[in-house]
C-alpha cells in the first residue's frame, strides 16, 4: 500500500470537514460586510438627505454605535442559528434565521438606547432597519448561488455512502445526482447483507455490508453516512450504529421514507423516545383559495399595465412581418380538465399547426415524452424566435389569468392530445389551475425530461404556499432573462 492509499481517506474527511465549515465561514464574512456597509450608507444619509433635521452630533454617535451594532447584529443572527451548516444553501430556514435576528438586533438597540438613555438618531435607527433586511437576505441569496455554483462542479460536496436496501439506495442516489447543488456526492452502497453483486441495480458501487460499517466508512473516506430504509432492522440496530460511528468524523444522516414534501408539511412529534413524523395532506384544494386568486388578479392587471409598450411593439412587430393574426389561439387543458383557449403573440407561420398534425416536423424527445417541442422548428418567424427567446409570447396569457383559465404560477397548461396519454399519476396535475410560470420553467423549461416536468409539476401541486409562488416568480426573472431552455 502506498503512502497515498495510506493518507487519502485522512485527506478526505479533512476536505469534508472544510466543506462543512466554508459556507458558515463565508456568511458571517458576507453578513459582516453587508451589516457594515448599512451602517455607514444609513449614517451617511441620516446626514445628508435633506428629509432630515440638522445633523448635530449624529456622526459622531454613529461612529461609536457603528463596531457594537455590527458585531451584535452578526451574533444575534448567529444566535438564531443563521450560520448552522445544515441550513445554508437550501430551504427557507436560513431567511427566517437573518429575519428574526435582524428584528431582535432592532429591538435591543431600541431597548438599549432607551434604558441608556443614548440619543441615538431614530432616522438612522429607521434607514438601518430598511436597508439591513433586505441588504442582508440579498447577500445570503448571491452567497447561495454562489454556493451552488460551486457544488455543480464538484467542489465543496460531500462525500456521501448511503446505507439501506439496494431500491432505497438507487432512489435516494437518483435524487442526489439530480440535484448536485446540494453537494452531496454518492460514492457508493451498504447493504444488509452481502447477497448481490458488487453494484446495485441502479449502478452504485457496494462497497460492504452495514455489519462492516465503521470499517467502510474509514476506507471509503466519506464525510456522510446517509440511513435509508432497510439500513437496520431495529431501532437497537440503529443506537448501536451511532455508537460505532462516534469515534468516526462523520455526520449520519437519516432518510425517511418521503420525497418530494416540503419541510412545512412535516412535522416532527416526541413520544415516548420516538420520533413520529406527522405529515400534513397535500395541499392542492389550498391551490384554489380566495387568497391566491386575488394575488393573481392584482399581479396579472400590474403585469398587462407595465407590459402595454411591449405588447403594442411586439403586436407590431408580428403583424408587419407576413400580414396574419397577431393572436394565436390554442387549446389547452385547464383545471379539473376544463378546455380554455391559451392566448400567445403568434410566433410561428400562419399553418404551423396543420404542419404538425401533418407530421412536417418531428419532435426531438424520446418516444414516451408527450411534450411537443423541436429546438430549431422551421415553422418559426424571425419576430418569433426573439419573443419565444425571452418569453414575450405569453404575455398575453395575463388576460386568461384575469379570466380565472390560468394562475400566475402552476403547473404547465398541457394540449388535449397529451392529457389523453397521462397516467392517474400525472392527471393530479389538472386539480389546479394551470400556471404562466411554475417549477418547471425555474428549473430548465424546455430541456427538463417528461419525468421531471412531471416530478416538478406534482410537487407544486401537493406542497403549495404564497411563498413558494412568490420565490418561483423571483427565479422566473433570471430564467427568462438568460433565456434557459427557451426555443
Amino acid at each position: 500500500m502506498t503512502v497515498h492509499e495510506i493518507l487519502a481517506p485522512r485527506l478526505t474527511a479533512r476536505s469534508g470537514r472544510r466543506s462543512r465549515r466554508a459556507p458558515s465561514v463565508a456568511a458571517v464574512v458576507v453578513d459582516l460586510a453587508v451589516v457594515l456597509l448599512v451602517t455607514l450608507t444609513a449614517g451617511l444619509g441620516r446626514a445628508t438627505l435633506p428629509v432630515f433635521r440638522s445633523v448635530g452630533d449624529v456622526p459622531e454617535l454613529v461612529a461609536l454605535a457603528a463596531a457594537p451594532i455590527v458585531i451584535g447584529w452578526v451574533v444575534v443572527i448567529g444566535l438564531h442559528g443563521g450560520y448552522s451548516a445544515h441550513l445554508l444553501g437550501a430551504g427557507t430556514q436560513e431567511y427566517k434565521a437573518v429575519v428574526r435576528g435582524s428584528f431582535v438586533t432592532a429591538g435591543v438597540i431600541g431597548v438599549v438606547s432607551f434604558l441608556g438613555k443614548v440619543p441615538l438618531s431614530r432616522g438612522f435607527f429607521f434607514l438601518l432597519l430598511l436597508l439591513g433586511v433586505p441588504s442582508l437576505l440579498a447577500g445570503r441569496f448571491f452567497l447561495r448561488r454562489g454556493l451552488h455554483a460551486l457544488r455543480r462542479r464538484g467542489l465543496l460536496s460531500h462525500r456521501v455512502l448511503v446505507a439501506g436496501s439496494a431500491a432505497q439506495v438507487d432512489e435516494i442516489a437518483d435524487v442526489l445526482r439530480r440535484e448536485p447543488w446540494l453537494g452531496l456526492s454518492v460514492v457508493g452502497a451498504l447493504l444488509p447483507t452481502a447477497a448481490g453483486g458488487p453494484t446495485t441495480p441502479g449502478g452504485l458501487p457496494v462497497l460492504g455490508t452495514t455489519a462492516r460499517l465503521v470499517a467502510v466508512v474509514e476506507d471509503s473516506g466519506c464525510d456522510v453516512v446517509l440511513f435509508a430504509g432497510g439500513a437496520v432492522a431495529s431501532a437497537q440496530q440503529m443506537r448501536r450504529a451511532a455508537w460505532d460511528l462516534e469515534g468516526v468524523d462523520v455526520q449520519i444522516m437519516l432518510v425517511p421514507s418521503l420525497t418530494d414534501v416540503a419541510t412545512d408539511r412535516v412535522r416532527v412529534r416526541p413520544a415516548a423516545g420516538m420520533h413520529l413524523m406527522e405529515l400534513e395532506g397535500p395541499r392542492a384544494h389550498q391551490a384554489s383559495r380566495v387568497s391566491k386568486r386575488i394575488f393573481d388578479i392584482v399581479g396579472a392587471s400590474l403585469c398587462l399595465v407595465a407590459a402595454a409598450p411591449v405588447l403594442a411593439i411586439t403586436a407590431l412587430a408580428v403583424r408587419r412581418h407576413d400580414g396574419g393574426p397577431v393572436i394565436f389561439r390554442q387549446r389547452r387543458v385547464g383545471l379539473h380538465g376544463e378546455l380554455f383557449d391559451c392566448l400567445k403573440f403568434r410566433s410561428m407561420v400562419v399553418d404551423a399547426e396543420a404542419a404538425r398534425r401533418a407530421g412536417a416536423v418531428e419532435t426531438t424527445h424520446e418516444d414516451d415524452h408527450v411534450l411537443f417541442k423541436h429546438v430549431d422548428d422551421p415553422r418559426v418567424t424571425p419576430p418569433g424566435r426573439l419573443i419565444r427567446r425571452f418569453s414575450i409570447d405569453e404575455i398575453p396569457q395575463f388576460l386568461n389569468v384575469l379570466r380565472g383559465e390560468m394562475s400566475l404560477v402552476g403547473p404547465r397548461p398541457p394540449l388535449p392530445d397529451e392529457v389523453e396519454r397521462y397516467t392517474d399519476d400525472v392527471r393530479t396535475r389538472l386539480a389546479v389551475r394551470p400556471g404562466m410560470t411554475g417549477l418547471w420553467q425555474v428549473s430548465g423549461r424546455s430541456d427538463l425530461s417528461w419525468e421531471d416536468s412531471v416530478r416538478l409539476d406534482l410537487y407544486y401541486v401537493d406542497n403549495w404556499s404564497l411563498v413558494q409562488d412568490l420565490a418561483i416568480l423571483w427565479r422566473t426573472a433570471s430564467a427568462v432573462i438568460s433565456a434557459r431552455g427557451a426555443y
